[in-house]
């Protein structure tokens, strides 16, 4: 099996070439991301908990989805195609912002990624991949972020750090 293989980027998202997943994450490469939030009609946002079965960050929980772009396709084809790959539907997702973080990820791992963050709306059905989900559930913001800082443990390092960016838009967009 060919490994995948994710686009190098510089901080200003231009792109440096490719290499395989796994290598990138050993080495700590700044590469590019994405993110999905995606919220129901009560403002209830879809996490998922990574599935036992990933090779960094197993059994932690996260946004929507995540995942990166394959060369030679746009970040918003990649989102799109990824949010059915992994959660089972598909919904209409708008670019919000974009960071980049650096976070050791544990077994030798790095993720260095220039992530673009997307959001959306879904009220339907959610048919998880299982070989990248572990569980999902629709919480409420306000309980998330008290979880998240009494049990900061329990999810992903991009998660913490775009969490806070995500709500800070949102506020911007009920004002």
């Amino acid at each position: 099996m060919i490994e995948e293989q994710v686009i190098l980027v510089d901080q200003n998202d231009n792109e440096l070439g490719q290499m395989g997943k796994l290598e990138v994450h050993q080495k700590g490469l700044l590469h590019r991301a994405f993110s999905i939030f995606i919220f129901n009609e009560k403002g209830q946002l879809l996490i998922h908990q990574r599935a036992e079965g990933k090779y960094h960050c197993p059994g932690l929980w996260t946004n929507t989805c995540c995942s990166h772009p394959r060369p030679g396709e746009s970040v918003q084809e990649a989102a799109e195609r990824r949010l059915q790959e992994e959660m089972g539907f598909s919904t209409r997702i708008s670019p919000m912002f974009n960071f980049v973080y650096h976070a050791n990820v544990g077994g030798g791992l790095v993720e260095h990624e220039l992530d673009h963050v997307f959001i959306g709306r879904y009220e339907g059905e959610v048919r998880p991949n299982e070989i990248e989900v572990g569980a999902f559930k629709y919480v409420d913001i306000d309980d998330l972020v008290i979880d998240v800082k009494q049990n900061a443990k329990h999810y992903t390092p991009w998660f913490k750090v775009c969490l806070p960016q995500v709500i800070e838009v949102m506020e911007r967009w009920a004002a």
